[in-house]
């Protein structure tokens, strides 16, 4: 089967997208990890396909599967790469709407920035040395004054804490600037340049903590995100912002 495939980043968080609105593209979880696969396939954080929308008055459904093959729980990136690649497919409006896993979503594309709607969050909860609240995603947040010397594997160790499942990982260092934020993602397992989900978590902790302010400026390895909302826990009216960024196209068989 050859498939055709556009590749997006979003802050350094990579992507293989596949318009699939004719629903004629079925991958198996092992075709999604070969795709994803850095040394033997496109090399990608993730897989998303471009859905038809599956919601009265939606433009596209968003379907996420991590680099492990597994369809997954929201990608806050995935949600702002995916908007640009719908926009680049000719899907045009002042403000997109489309559903995800979580729920439903708004995007507003401006070249290659785009701001992304998220789904309300709860309360957050100190829990296993830091804390803990879900974004679409679940999140453990840790502030540090340095990150951990050896970073992925204490990471890996705390994302297995919380079972067969897991959780994210975040290490946050807090500045007058804002955040700096590095990242440990289940499904991909491993470190990724940034984490949309993970941004949004991190700066709802510092502002529940009273670290820092919204809006709040969430620096990953990748680049610069801002989250903003409303409450200190819960939240509301939650937008994620950054840049969303067309790589390169091709066709691969799978």
């Amino acid at each position: 089967m050859h498939v055709s495939f556009f590749k997006y980043h979003g802050a350094g968080n990579d992507f293989v997208l596949i318009d699939n609105r004719n629903s004629t593209t079925t991958l198996t979880t092992e075709h999604i990890r070969q795709l994803c696969d850095r040394n033997f396939g496109i090399g990608a954080d993730g897989l998303m396909l471009l859905d038809s929308p599956r919601h009265p008055g939606d433009h596209f459904y968003m379907t996420y599967y991590n680099s492990d093959g597994n369809e997954s729980t929201m990608c806050g990136n995935g949600g702002r790469c995916i908007a640009k690649f719908a926009t680049d497919m000719g899907i045009t409006s002042d403000r997109l709407l489309f559903h995800a896993i979580d729920g439903p979503h708004w995007a507003e594309v401006t070249g290659n920035t785009v701001a992304l709607g998220m789904i309300d969050a709860g309360v957050v909860r100190a829990q296993k040395g830091g804390h803990f609240i879900d974004t679409g995603s679940p999140h453990h947040v840790t502030r540090v004054s340095a990150y951990a010397e050896e970073f992925i594997s204490h990471t890996r160790a705390k994302r297995n804490e919380y079972g067969a499942e897991g959780s994210n990982v975040n290490e946050i260092i807090v500045s007058e600037q804002g955040l700096r934020i590095r990242t440990y993602e289940r499904g991909v397992e491993d470190e990724t340049l940034a984490c949309g989900t993970g941004a949004v978590a991190a700066a709802m902790v510092a502002v529940s903590q009273g670290w820092v302010q919204s809006p709040v400026e969430v620096k990953a390895l990748g680049g610069l995100l801002e989250v903003s909302f409303q409450g200190t826990g819960p939240f509301s009216q939650v937008v994620l912002k950054g840049p969303a960024a067309f790589v390169f196209k091709g066709e691969v068989e799978v």
